[in-house]
């Protein structure tokens, strides 16, 4: 039997097939968590004019320290037109137009302020607590690069930069089919041998989240004509993700009647703890995966392969998961042969991120996994990853 691909190799023939879909302009209202697909320009310059960085007055630096005459107010939106002239000063609001003729702003603290005068009794450097106009960034300068998320502070950036319409890759069109004959609908009474149908709820959550629009078909039986109808529907959209039916059983028909179908299998199998009877191939343009019934088989698979599809189907510049590290509190032990990714708690204690694997950790045990918010990563190898030693861990937010 041929040997198990690491999860590196299995990630990259992913990657490989995984080709960023076509664009489109979004608008800026409804571009949040999208991809951007070609660089974002600047409009205007940002600020696009000189601006107070504090609540004070505008003067020329030339004229302190001394007393100056009041002459005017600049407010935010409401700039003082006159051209400030030697020994005057104009009252200015945090992010007020810094009138010409300016080039410092003293705070109101620093002030003895009479009805038509002020006193500062101390100089003040030419450009101090004043924002230079394209200090954050001049017009036509790039404002977000081609594969960035549009997160809630970059669509900040962008629409502060004048944009009104950003070109991002499409939303994949993801098809979720549960399989299995023993599973029913959630509050349906269970008959012997039966059990409630979840990984198709938890599926469509975790893609929703990644980007893809969800199309979930009806759950198919153990029984080739129904498989069969319902994967030719779903092989109509740029994913399709089906869970259970792709290990060696009597009843697992999912891999068979795709092959019939026309998909090419690239891998079955890879050498992770739980999931390790994952499959993914293709037909023509979809890509196609086949996870495993088992919910934390099934979550797993979808962390490490089907997001990442989606990320790269948008064009994400890392579409990869982004790993972060904490520190054990118990020791794990390592298996030689198989990445695991162990369901753990993040705690953070004194600044240091904790990670508490909880108790209960076979693939089935979807309640008690609920109670996880990190997937910890121990490689394949001998040994154990010691108590207080450094692990890599994937946030489980959806």
């Amino acid at each position: 039997m041929a040997s198990l691909l690491t999860l590196e190799e299995a990630q990259a023939l992913v990657l490989e097939r995984a080709r960023p879909l076509a664009n489109e302009p979004v608008p800026i209202g409804t571009a949040a968590r999208r991809v951007v697909a070609e660089d974002v320009r600047a409009r205007v310059d940002l600020p696009p004019f000189a601006s107070s960085a504090m609540d004070g007055f505008a003067v020329r630096s030339a004229d302190l320290p001394g007393t100056l005459r009041i002459v005017g107010e600049s407010a935010a939106g409401s700039p003082c037109e006159r051209q400030l002239e030697p020994g005057c000063a104009v009252v200015i609001s945090t992010g007020a137009v810094v009138p010409a003729g300016a080039d410092a702003v003293v705070p109101v603290e620093r002030v003895v302020r009479e009805e038509n005068t002020v006193e500062i009794s101390e100089s003040a450097a030419a450009g101090a607590h004043v924002r230079p106009r394209g200090g954050d960034v001049a017009s036509g300068e790039v404002v977000m690069r081609t594969g960035a998320m549009l997160t809630p502070a970059r669509l900040a950036a962008v629409a502060a930069a004048g944009v009104a319409m950003v070109e991002c890759r499409r939303r994949p069109r993801v098809g979720i089919l549960a399989t299995g004959s023993e599973l029913v609908a959630p509050g349906e009474p269970l008959r012997a041998g039966q059990i409630y149908e979840t990984n198709g709820l938890m599926l469509d959550a975790a893609l929703s989240a990644a980007g893809a629009e969800i199309e979930t078909e009806p759950t198919a039986a153990d029984d080739e004509s129904v498989l069969r109808e319902a994967l030719e529907r779903g092989l109509a959209r740029d994913v399709l993700v089906t869970s259970g039916g792709v290990s060696v059983g009597e009843h697992d028909l999912v891999r068979a009647v795709e092959r019939d179908l026309g998909v090419e299998e690239v891998f079955w199998r890879v050498s992770i703890k739980p999931g390790k009877p994952v499959s993914f191939g293709v037909r023509g343009d979809t890509l196609v995966f086949g996870l495993p019934g088992n919910p934390v088989s099934a979550l797993v698979g979808c962390e490490l392969f089907v997001k990442p599809a989606l990320r790269a189907l948008q064009g994400a510049a890392e579409p990869l998961p982004l790993f972060e590290t904490g520190s054990l509190t118990i020791g794990l032990r390592r298996n030689e042969e198989r990445d695991e990714f162990v369901r753990a708690r993040v705690r953070t204690t004194a600044g240091e991120v904790l990670l508490d694997p909880i108790v209960g950790q076979e693939s089935h045990m979807i309640v008690r996994s609920s109670a996880a918010d990190a997937l910890v990563h121990v490689p394949r190898g001998n040994g154990e990853l010691a108590a207080g030693s450094a692990a890599h861990w994937l946030p489980l937010d959806g």
